[in-house]
Formats: C-alpha cells, sequence, structure tokens
C-alpha cells in the first residue's frame, strides 16, 4: 500500500494516511493497536458497534481530518446503536465531504496517556518520540528524543529522561505500565522508521495504558513524502590525514604577509614566530620588501622551497587567483582566514562554493574561511590572532567561534591546562567539525575534546562519530543558537542550519557527549576530565573547613543527582581520634577550623577508603598561603612587635604546606583511583585551576565556588555512566 501511494506522490508534496490505515502499517511493526474496523455507513457503524460490544467510541475516517477531536469529530462512550448513529450522523454533518467513513473502536479505559511517534529531522534524520500524551502533550512538552536505530538501552534512557516517568510505575491502585510493550513499540517505531524511508512523520497521541498496564494506541497519524536523495548534498570528508598539515607544517607561507600592527597579516606571522615554530616561515605581499626583517616575496611562485601550508589573509576577491599557485607549488592546505564569503549573503556564498570547487579540483584542503586560526603547542604553533603559549597537553579544541577558542586558549595558559590542539573552523566551507572529530578519534595525545558549536553540516555522521569517540574519550560541547534570538545570531554568524534544539540535546545525550550551558562549564571540565580519574559512581564524600559551605555543597549535590551518602560508624570512630568532640560526625565532615596541617589528608584518606564514597569534595583548605599573606601583611602594618623574619618564616611554611598538600593528594587519587575535587579558600594572582606534582599522571583540580565543583564532578559521573552502560 505504501508504495503505490509514495509513487504518486511529487518531490514537495505529501500525503496523510486516514486513521485506519495509519494504524494497519503501525500494526506490522509490533505496535499495540486498538481493535477497530471502518465502515461506510452508519448501519454498518452499527453493526460492528454491536460486534465489539458496548461502550464504543465513533470517529470520523478520512486523509484530510486531523485534529478530529477539536472538530468535535469524535464521540466517546456510546453505550448503544441508537447513540452510535446519532453520533455517525452528528460525524457525517460536520465533517461534510471530507468524511471517507466511520471508525469503530472499544471504548479503552486509561488515566495514564502517552504520545509516542517519529519525524524526520533535517539533520540528523529518523527521530523517535515518547512522552505524556493526551491534552498535555502540548501544555507540558514532557517529551524525550532519540534518533534511530534506537537500543534497549536508547527506550531505558528515554523513559527515565521524562519528567513524569513515576506514572509508568504503579498508580493510584493501577499496575506498572507493561514497559516490555512500551519498548516494543519505541523499537517498532525505529524500525519503520529505517524501513520505510517515505513515512515522515507519525504521531500516536493517546497511547493508554489501561488499569491493568496494558498499552493500546487509540489514536495515529501517518504522513507520507517522497525521500529526498540527501547524498548529494553531503560534502565529502576531509581525511585525517589530509588535516595534519595545518598542525605538523613543517614551512608555512604568509599570504598577505603585512608590517602594519592589529593587521591579521602581522598578528598571524609575530604569534607564530614568538610561540617558538621552529619550521621554515616564508613572507608573501605583492609590494615585496621587508617585514619583521624577512624577505618578503610578490608571490608564491617566487619561493623556492616547498611550502606545506599557506595562511592566506588577503581580501576576499584575491583568493580564487591563489588556487593555481598553490597548486604549481603543490601546496595540499590553506588556512583561510580572510572572511567576506558564506557568512555575510548570498554573494559571499556563491564565492564561497566556487572557491572550494576550485580548491577541490586543485587537491587542496581549505580550514574555513572566517576563521581564527590554528594552535599546537606540541609542535611549537600559534597562529592565531591570540598571543597566547598554553603548554602541550591532551585536551582538543575545536570552535565554530574564533572568540571563544582564543578565549579559550588564554584561559588554558593561566590555568595550566594542557592543550593538544585548537582550530577555529570558520565557515566550514570544506574541513568541519565532523572531520576533527574522526582525526581525534584516531589520535593518541588527544584524551580530551572540547566543542563550541552552532551548526553541524552532516548531523548524522556528526552523532554516529561522537558516539564512537565519547567510548572511549569525553566530548564536551557548549552550543550556540539555543534560543530564537541565538539561532538567528548563528545563522547570520555561520550560515547555520536551525535544527530542533530537542533534538540536539537528545542527540547529545544518546552519543555520550557532555554539553554544558556556559562558558566557564566548558573551562571547568578541561580542567576536570584532563586531570582526575573517573568517578565510578555519584556518591560524594565532602569535607569542609566551615560548616556553611558544607551545608551549600551538599545541596547543590542534591540539585545536580549526586548522592552525598551518611558517614559509617566506623569512619565516625577513627576520625573521632583527630578532631574535637564537637565536630559533625557526619558527611560533611567539618573539621572545625582546625589547622593541623596532617588533618585534611588523613581525613580525605579516611573517605577515599570508604567503599560507598565515589569522589570526595574538600573545601576550603587550598588558599591558606594567601589567606596567610593577607593576615601577615596586617600584622606587619600594626604590630611592629613581631618580627618580619619570623613572618616571613610563617608565609614560608603556608606556601610549602600547598606544595605538599598538592603532592599527597596525588598520591592518594594514585592509591585509590577516585577524584579529589577542591575549592579553594581565597585566590590571588599566583592561584590556578591545575596543580601538577611529583610522580602522578593525574593533578589536583581547584576550583573558586563549590558549584564550579559539584557542576564539573556530576558530568564526569553523567559520562562515565553513559561509558559503563554501553561498554
Amino acid at each position: 500500500m505504501l508504495k503505490t501511494l509514495v509513487d504518486n506522490l511529487t518531490l514537495d508534496s505529501s500525503r496523510t494516511l486516514s486513521e485506519h490505515d495509519a494504524k494497519q502499517v503501525l500494526r506490522q511493526y509490533g505496535i499495540p493497536v486498538v481493535d477497530e474496523h471502518a465502515a461506510a455507513t452508519a448501519d454498518e457503524a452499527v453493526r460492528h458497534a454491536d460486534n465489539l460490544g458496548y461502550p464504543v467510541v465513533v470517529k470520523a475516517l478520512g486523509g484530510k481530518l486531523t485534529h478530529k477531536s477539536e472538530r468535535k469529530l469524535v464521540h466517546l462512550n456510546l453505550m448503544d446503536a441508537v447513540a452510535v448513529r446519532r453520533a455517525a450522523d452528528a460525524i457525517s454533518r460536520t465533517a461534510g465531504a471530507d468524511a471517507e467513513g466511520f471508525l469503530v473502536q472499544p471504548q479503552v479505559a486509561g488515566r495514564r496517556e502517552w504520545v509516542a511517534g517519529l519525524l524526520r529531522d533535517p539533520q540528523f534524520g529518523p527521530v523517535v518520540m515518547f512522552g505524556l500524551g493526551g491534552v498535555l502533550t502540548e501544555a507540558l512538552s514532557d517529551v524525550a528524543f532519540r534518533l534511530a536505530p534506537l537500543t534497549p538501552v536508547d527506550v531505558a534512557d528515554m523513559l527515565r529522561e521524562i519528567k513524569a516517568s513515576a506514572l509508568l510505575g504503579p498508580f493510584r491502585g493501577e499496575s506498572p505500565v507493561n514497559t516490555a510493550v512500551l519498548t516494543q513499540t519505541l523499537l517498532g517505531l525505529s524500525r519503520l522508521a529505517l524501513e520505510q524511508p517515505a513515512v515522515a512523520e507519525v504521531d500516536i497521541n493517546p497511547l493508554v495504558a489501561t488499569p491493568e498496564g496494558d498499552l493500546w494506541a487509540v489514536d495515529a497519524l501517518m504522513v507520507l513524502k517522497k525521500p529526498r536523495s540527501e547524498s548529494a548534498a553531503m560534502r565529502p570528508p576531509v581525511p585525517a590525514q589530509a588535516l595534519r598539515p595545518f598542525f605538523y607544517p613543517r614551512s608555512i607561507a604568509f599570504v598577505g604577509a603585512s608590517g602594519t600592527l592589529g593587521k591579521w597579516g602581522h598578528m598571524l606571522l609575530i604569534n607564530t614566530l614568538n610561540s617558538g615554530y621552529q619550521g621554515e616561515v616564508f613572507l608573501v605581499n605583492r609590494r615585496g620588501g621587508i617585514i619583521a626583517g624577512r624577505r618578503v616575496y610578490s608571490s608564491l611562485l617566487e619561493i623556492e622551497a616547498a611550502i606545506e601550508l599557506a595562511v592566506v589573509t588577503v581580501p576576499a576577491a584575491g583568493v580564487p587567483a591563489l588556487i593555481p599557485q598553490l597548486k604549481a607549488k603543490n601546496v595540499r592546505s590553506m588556512l583561510l582566514i580572510t572572511s567576506g564569503f558564506a557568512e555575510t549573503d548570498e554573494k559571499g556564498a556563491a564565492r564561497e562554493k566556487e572557491l572550494v570547487q576550485a580548491a577541490r579540483a586543485a587537491g587542496i584542503s581549505i580550514l574555513g574561511p572566517n576563521t581564527m586560526g590554528i594552535c599546537n603547542p606540541h609542535r611549537g604553533l600559534n597562529c592565531t590572532s591570540m598571543p597566547a603559549g598554553p603548554r602541550p597537553g591532551s585536551t582538543a579544541l575545536v570552535s565554530q567561534s574564533g572568540n571563544m577558542g582564543t578565549q579559550f586558549l588564554a584561559f588554558a595558559e593561566s590555568q595550566g591546562i594542557g592543550i593538544r590542539g585548537f582550530c577555529g573552523t570558520g565557515n566550514e566551507a570544506m574541513a568541519t567539525i565532523e572531520d576533527f572529530l574522526e582525526a581525534f578519534e584516531s589520535d593518541e595525545t588527544t584524551r580530551t575534546v572540547m566543542l563550541y558549536v552552532e551548526s553541524v553540516k552532516n548531523g548524522r555522521r556528526f552523532f554516529e562519530t561522537a558516539r564512537r569517540l565519547g567510548k572511549h574519550k569525553p566530548v564536551v560541547l557548549m552550543k550556540g543558537g539555543q534560543s530564537a534570538a541565538g539561532q538567528r545570531a548563528a545563522e547570520s554568524h555561520t550560515g547555520a542550519m536551525r535544527s530542533d534544539g530537542r533534538v540536539f540535546n537528545a542527540v547529545c545525550r544518546q552519543a555520550g557527549i557532555v554539553k554544558v550551558e556556559q562558558s566557564m562549564d566548558l573551562l571547568d571540565l578541561a580542567a576536570g576530565f584532563a586531570s582526575l580519574p573517573l568517578p565510578c559512581g555519584n556518591r560524594v564524600a565532602i569535607m569542609t573547613l566551615g560548616g556553611g559551605w558544607g551545608v551549600v555543597t551538599t545541596d547543590l549535590c542534591s540539585t545536580y543527582g549526586l548522592a552525598v551518602p551518611p558517614l559509617p560508624e566506623a569512619i565516625v570512630q577513627r576520625i573521632d581520634k583527630r578532631l574535637p568532640a564537637f565536630w559533625s560526625r557526619a558527611n560533611p565532615v567539618d573539621l572545625v577550623g582546625e589547622l593541623d596541617p596532617q588533618l585534611p589528608v588523613a581525613v580525605i584518606e579516611e573517605l577515599l577508603r570508604w567503599d560507598a564514597c565515589d569522589a570526595v569534595i574538600n573545601l576550603g583548605i587550598m588558599g591558606r598561603r594567601h589567606f596567610g599573606n593577607l593576615y601577615f601583611d596586617a600584622v606587619r602594618r600594626c604590630d611592629p612587635s613581631f618580627d618580619k623574619k619570623s613572618l616571613t618564616g610563617f608565609a614560608e611554611a603556608m606556601a610549602a604546606f600547598e606544595t605538599n598538600y598538592v603532592n599527597q593528594l596525588l598520591q592518594l587519587m594514585e592509591r585509590y583511583q577516585k577524584p579529589v575535587v577542591g575549592v579553594s579558600l581565597l585566590t590571588d594572582a599566583l592561584d590556578r585551576t591545575i596543580y601538577a606534582g611529583t610522580g602522578s599522571d593525574f593533578k589536583c583540580v581547584f576550583y573558586t565556588t563549590p558549584e564550579r565543583a559539584v557542576k564539573t564532578l556530576s558530568k564526569m559521573v553523567e559520562y562515565r555512566a553513559f561509558r559503563d552502560n554501553r561498554a
């Protein structure tokens, strides 16, 4: 039936099946459809009602009749033949020529109503939906999405995700919903989406749960559209080996080099030279001359040496003329800083398309245009507008906003976060987020991938690559353009294709992407994932220098899904030997202001040894150095009786304590393989987020607020749970 209907459709047309026909299709995919019969006349409707037994429901039947309840084309609780005939007459008058007949169903009793369905997202393809149904669907929008194909794990995640999940269990004397049948229903929709590409939309609402927990689809909508071929619109991938010259160039030509302060052709050159880049550097400007003490060539063709990477800053109109020169010099990689392409207007988009065609024909890979550049500390390369020099590390960053990326680099340098590599992808005319994800998947140095994304070019590839990568390395993502205003800004900035934000969020959950909402969260998670062991669960022990912080942190743990279990009596008794009798004797452990330098480490080790503890948050221990310096400075000014040398010795002891504390925490994390997350008492310009020590691959992490510590730990727990469930 479906094939015949689809063959008669044009590419831009659609057809809505009658409810009865839609249910016949759903029945084939294991979806529990209520017993029903189509009737052409009122007399036939009465015969079907008599056979079914009363009460029954009579509905108008017809492909043009959607939203039947609003049009009063559904009559419920009909108790006899007279009521059925009266309902059929009313439907005929109201629906007129749109009515093709009547649909007769048994009246299904049930107070719990769900909605299930599928749609085809323009970026990500077939998506299955489940949530609270009936009249509450639009009002509360309590729904969960997952991309097809679904697994039973995906279905279980969907059922837990909705806010009304408690209604799936026992409810006011009614039995739990049959989740096996519900799982079968959602998996059936997933299979339908894959096997029937012409099915563009399905809406089962309501999917009624009876008091016994049985499920019945009592209403259904199905829309058909002729499927389009998407392969032609998808750009060819840029393989990892083609991206390598951007990060490991043995020689760079700056095309559009400038001697003017503030110009891109000057900033990129100076920052590259200043970062310690050891490869060959050539400058190109049609005027020739000398810049930064180096010869300037008037053309690429004048350079006799081989060139691996061209960094281009000439105006957009002059870029196409470079393609023949690059081809002649066998330059395969172009970092195109220049703007004035698809981010501007239709003419710019056409200019970008023509450039890509010419570059692809010449065998040239383009990163950009409209990009802020690249950075690889492992090569001593910082070809960005930011004169930052982050240390080599394992955190890779790809950003569709150059400003966001360079801000991250500056933060990484100041806070001690090691960087694997950074690139601003700009307009992604050729190389895209998806290409970089695949490259980092096979890169042994990369341990964590950070993304700032406004759009994706190939949603399905993005999802599948991120899901593969996420099983081994955390992918942390911040999404721009989620509000209506943000989407408009993203479109004007990168020509982004809009996609339903809820679908994108579901993609992140299903792929194991750790999604954050604020730029500081992105930076904090970079520190956490790069430095700490992953927690095995969500149970947290808290140690605090004062009670108030412990209370606040406990509340935050509850908000972010972390458990704070009570201390067992055995641990209480051991800590009793070290603390005054008035300590909290509970989790959080309040040190009641005790300043014994050995006490914090001893208590933390007791907590790490505890089987019911997966992570420790310690508050107020780090930062004593700064606290002490402020106090000793005040003493010098106000009490001259103290010897200045002694005060200096006290300050040095405070600093030594912090160094020892870091090294001891690192030893404990190595021994117990559990994260210890810190919150500093006070900070100054010398303080960082990350502290390295000796003899450990881990690092200590200290945030400035409990909120930052708890949010980071909760996201690490979320990622660990994803990885464990899909191992």
